[in-house]
């Protein structure tokens, strides 16, 4: 005699029943995905969990129990997989679109002391503003550039080259360097 379960499955609507079945079938979905869909699909039809979960190629029925009682909680969403494990993502979309957004920024020279972005300043701006990220490190902030395919050599935010703005006791000047060209080839 098999035990009660613990968490039955609730009634399952055809729009659900239609995606599983889908999912089921699918050749070029994740295979977690695909065997999740089939357990459900095999409970639904009133199969036990242990039988549910020998039809998809596992041994035990409680992690069918357990998909099973989220299926009930989350619906679809139960099929899609979750963390994995590891530290949890600490820098999210929005948070690399802040990153983004402050690299697209032409850095003031009074407030950011810079003319140029480097991953230092960068790094400076974004902890000391208020809506800024006061732990990033030029690491992440290197992570995300590369993923957006953003060089540093070839994007940086450059000045005028054989222009400078220089302080003198009468106030700023700037200063032309006449042989720049030549300096760069």
């Amino acid at each position: 005699m098999s035990r009660r379960r613990k968490a039955p499955l609730r009634a399952v609507t055809d729009d659900e029943r239609t995606s599983l079945e889908q999912l089921g079938r699918a050749t070029s979905a994740p295979v977690g995905i695909v065997t999740r869909a089939r357990a459900l699909l095999a409970v639904a039809d009133g199969c036990s969990y242990t039988e549910a979960a020998r039809r998809v190629g596992r041994r035990s029925g409680d992690a069918v129990g357990d998909l099973v009682s989220r299926f009930n909680q989350e619906g679809l969403a139960a099929v899609e997989p979750r963390h994995g494990g590891g530290p949890r993502v600490k820098y999210g979309a929005a948070e690399r679109e802040r990153i983004l957004a402050e690299v697209r920024r032409t850095p003031d020279r009074e407030r950011d002391k810079t003319a140029t972005w480097s991953l230092t300043t960068l790094q400076r701006a974004l902890r000391t503003a208020e809506d800024g990220l006061p732990e990033i490190s030029t690491y992440t902030i290197w992570c995300v550039l590369h993923e957006a395919d953003l060089s540093w050599q070839r994007d940086r935010s450059w000045c005028h080259t054989g222009v400078a703005k220089r302080r003198r006791k009468s106030g700023e000047v700037e200063v032309h360097d006449p042989d720049a060209a030549v300096k760069r080839g």
